[in-house]
């Protein structure tokens, strides 16, 4: 598959599947929790707490890992390892962009202090289980 195609398919991935698993580094070790994710131009986004462990670990070690895509149907379940670093989003305008009324579940609006966003940038974004050939990487330095 040409590198065109391939990051097709990873945006597609990436605008499908919401859900994932991010990877933050706790005391050497990868702590992993399910997220929420939105994608721009390759770049995730997902909103959480700033008085939460994975703020504080993307502050002591910014390297971060997703497992966003696999819907468990299959071996043909495409997916994707995202590689990359995080950095903690607190400017309005983008907490405006990505703010979603579902949130007042856990924040008053997207002017709340306490709401940020964890802006993923990658390194490196594997697509899985699409086609014969897999894993494709793309490096994004």
């Amino acid at each position: 598959m040409d590198k065109s195609k391939v990051k097709q398919q990873m945006l597609a991935v990436m605008e499908d599947h919401k859900i994932g698993s991010l990877s933050t580094v706790k005391e050497n070790r990868p702590h992993s929790r399910y997220m929420t994710f939105y994608n721009k131009d390759f770049t995730l986004y997902t909103p959480t707490d700033i008085d939460t462990y994975k703020a504080k670990e993307v502050e002591e070690n910014p390297h971060v890992h997703v497992l966003l895509g696999y819907t468990g149907e299959g071996y043909d379940d495409a997916f994707i390892e995202f590689q990359g670093t995080a950095t903690i989003r607190d400017d309005q305008e983008t907490k405006n962009e990505f703010w979603h009324d579902t949130l007042t579940h856990y924040f008053d609006s997207a002017t709340d202090p306490s709401y940020i966003l964890l802006e993923l940038k990658p390194k490196t974004i594997r697509l899985m289980n699409k086609g014969d050939h897999t894993p494709y990487e793309i490096s994004f330095d």
